[in-house]
């Protein structure tokens, strides 16, 4: 079977209403959470993805039952500190680094030992748990802060005060599943900076004790350890990372419109939104919204953008885009001036060197950029004409890299033939993309 896809022709004109899958940060949660309640949950609209199915696969290692079901999966939880795996239990978490690094909030106050490897990609990724994890007295065995790595529990499990200055919500969360373990009643704080919040309104939801108070660029998190929690039903919406590259597709391409229905609108992850409406403002609108489980859910309405401006976003937007970043890179080539994205050194970390490997990218298609440890600037070209083939590979599999391509191949002009590498990267985490983006009417062998 092919590993790669060739695009030879642009996109026609399409008007069409679409649901992207659900979303992958909560569906993860939802499985981790699941294990750890008392009783059987049960999510409508789980993602079906390998980094979600390594992580369903991850909780039946450690003993829980998972039911696969037509329209809905269930989980039977053991409760907190219930999980009856054997020692020296080995978690293969792909290419998930959600996976690897809140899977330690499960097994924390276990005095057995789980073993963690991944893919290649994520073999190369720190690892970032070995530090807040000692804090809490558990003991991790590393090489370079790669995986693979053991993780072994204690039963003297401490509550601590942590600062996460990164903007990581997956070492936040492991900081919070933690801390649900440690002795009932004990109080632990968490100084954040702030990003995606899945984890504590899904706390809040199940009205497990927790405290929020917002300081600037900082949030400051309080826990009680020690509650248990029952099982419960999850509706997951769709993923607002997955509908960006329909988003972009539909402002790049021309005579085009499309709603995308009961997206998360979480405005811990809507950087997205904020940076379109800069770049095109008239050519996108948000409606219908509504809260269910305590996320904000919404249609996103979107059509063909006649113009783009250049921008120069603050900073302090990153986390709130930072998934997305290559598709806003996508269309600041489009602008009439030059574009500065600043403080974005966190994209080095991803499955590839993102802001390396777009870089890249923009040269190869004739865009002029300028590549910093942490900063892009992006030339941008109205007329941008790609009349030459286009290869594109050595991107280390990441699926949003592959998913950008396609988005670019099937609306920037020009006659070049796109032929675009390791198309088995969107199973991580969209595998229907090119069923989906196949409807719109886009023609891809």
């Amino acid at each position: 079977m092919s590993k790669h896809v060739i695009i030879k022709k642009k996109i026609n004109p399409f008007n069409k209403i679409i649901t992207v899958p659900g979303d992958k940060s909560i569906s993860i949660r939802f499985i981790l959470l699941a294990a750890m309640a008392l009783g059987k949950s049960r999510a409508y609209g789980l993602l079906n993805s390998q980094d979600c199915n390594a992580s369903l696969k991850a909780i039946s290692k450690l003993g829980v039952k998972v039911y696969k079901k037509k329209n809905y999966i269930e989980i039977n939880g053991q409760g907190l500190n219930g999980l009856p795996f054997k020692n020296k239990t080995v978690i293969n978490c792909q290419n998930s680094g959600t996976l690897m690094r809140l899977i330690g909030g499960l097994v924390c106050k276990s005095k057995k030992t789980i073993v963690l490897k991944g893919d290649q990609s994520l073999s190369q990724r720190p690892v970032r748990v070995i530090e807040p994890l000692n804090h809490f007295g558990v003991n991790v065995k590393s090489k370079n802060n790669k995986l693979p790595i053991e993780i072994t529990g204690t039963n003297f499990l401490r509550p601590i005060e942590y600062k996460e200055l990164k903007g990581s919500a997956q070492i936040k969360t492991l900081c919070l599943l933690c801390a649900l373990n440690t002795p009932k009643d004990s109080v632990t704080t968490i100084i954040s900076k702030s990003s995606r919040n899945h984890t504590e309104k899904l706390f809040k939801h199940l009205k497990i004790p927790i405290k929020i108070k917002k300081k600037g660029q900082y949030d400051f998190i309080k826990i009680k350890g020690g509650y248990q929690y029952s099982g419960f039903v999850q509706k997951i919406p769709g993923d607002i990372s997955s509908a960006s590259f329909f988003i972009c597709l539909t402002l790049l391409s021309k005579n085009s419109k499309i709603v995308i229905k009961n997206v998360n609108m979480n405005k811990t992850r809507t950087g997205i939104i904020d940076l379109v409406k800069k770049i095109c403002s008239s050519s996108i609108k948000i409606k219908n919204k509504k809260i269910k489980n305590g996320e904000e859910i919404a249609d996103i309405y979107v059509k063909s953008a006649k113009k783009f401006k250049a921008i120069n976003p603050d900073p302090s937007i990153s986390s709130k885009v930072i998934d997305e970043y290559p598709l806003v890179f996508l269309l600041a080539c489009k602008s009439s001036g030059k574009s500065f994205f600043k403080g974005i050194g966190e994209l080095v970390h991803k499955e590839s060197n993102r802001l390396k490997v777009c870089a890249n990218f923009l040269r190869q298609i004739g865009v002029k950029v300028v590549e910093k440890k942490d900063s892009l600037k992006i030339y941008g070209n109205p007329n941008l004409n790609i009349n030459k083939n286009i290869t594109v590979k050595n991107f280390m599999k990441d699926h949003r890299i592959f998913m950008m391509a396609c988005v670019a191949a099937l609306t920037l002009d020009g006659n070049g033939i796109f032929k675009i590498n390791d198309k088995d990267s969107i199973k991580s985490s969209f595998p229907s993309f090119i069923t989906l983006i196949k409807k719109l009417g886009a023609e891809i062998n």
